[in-house]
């Protein structure tokens, strides 16, 4: 996992294919001004949005757009006219533009799903993931209550890391553990890598690039690669593809402390 020192004199670091999903803006939850932060090191030739980057749920029930959500917005457009190959595949919470696959707007490309092909010839499907989860697809109301509830859980995480900090005590995620603890979260997880693996042998890709259930993991699911980018509410992760062709999740933390590790077990159903 990606884990140094960062200062403001660093090197941008540049590589070959960066992959980000589950931003949420328009979200409370939002952690856009980090992402904005990692943008400002990082830099790649392709940049695949794999879904959720905007909020269209939470949009709907409650207006929310800072500054540094609108910020992102305009850091993303810059890249892509500067020349990086952006590709947006949208996912359940912006699924508005999903009427609009097939179109390009400020150098950004549209997309239902796509085939990343890695430095050593090996095709990736690259996909959000939600149509794999049957309680968004059969069961929107409960699905809309889950994302209420997760949210809830994130106001109470940083309300108790405020004091963590205070007594020097490192970040904690309540949600996480909690998802940790519980059979069905963990056996969520398990039959959702399984299902997206199934679809990419059925694409005849050695494997697949997704976000979704906010699980930064890389990992081999029966001869299938599977990569989850993560999520930018809580464990602020990137999928990187390095120019020799070897992929890392990057964690990106609070300016003041190192990127942390990726999380063993976590998952959101949303």
């Amino acid at each position: 996992m990606g884990s140094y020192d960062v200062s403001d004199e660093s090197p941008e670091r540049r590589f070959r294919t960066l992959f980000i999903s589950d931003v949420h803006l328009g979200a409370r939850g939002s952690q856009a001004d980090l992402l904005l932060d990692f943008l400002r090191y990082h830099d790649a030739d392709t940049i695949y949005l794999v879904g959720d980057i905007v909020d269209g749920w939470a949009l709907k029930s409650s207006w929310h757009w800072p500054q540094s959500h609108n910020d992102l917005v305009q850091k993303l457009l810059r890249k892509a006219r500067k020349g990086a190959k952006i590709i947006y595949v949208p996912g359940n919470h912006d699924e508005f533009l999903r009427n609009y696959y097939g179109t390009h707007f400020g150098g950004i490309d549209v997309v239902e799903n796509t085939v990343h092909t890695g430095v050593d010839g090996k095709r990736y499907l690259v996909i959000h993931g939600d149509i794999f989860d049957l309680v968004v697809q059969n069961a929107r109301w409960l699905a809309h209550l889950g994302d209420k509830a997760y949210d809830f859980a994130i106001q109470v995480n940083r309300f108790v890391n405020f004091f963590r900090r205070m007594f020097g005590v490192p970040y904690w995620s309540l949600s996480q553990w909690a998802k940790q603890k519980v059979k069905n979260a963990v056996n969520y997880i398990g039959a959702f890598e399984q299902a997206l693996s199934a679809e990419a042998r059925r694409h005849d890709a050695d494997g697949v690039i997704c976000g979704h259930i906010h699980y930064a993991v890389i990992r081999d699911e029966a001869g299938i690669r599977y990569m989850n980018c993560g999520d930018w509410v809580e464990s602020c992760t990137a999928l990187v593809e390095h120019d020799d062709g070897h992929f890392e999740i990057i964690t990106w933390a609070d300016h003041a402390q190192k990127p942390a590790a990726v999380p063993q077990v976590a998952a959101r159903a949303a």
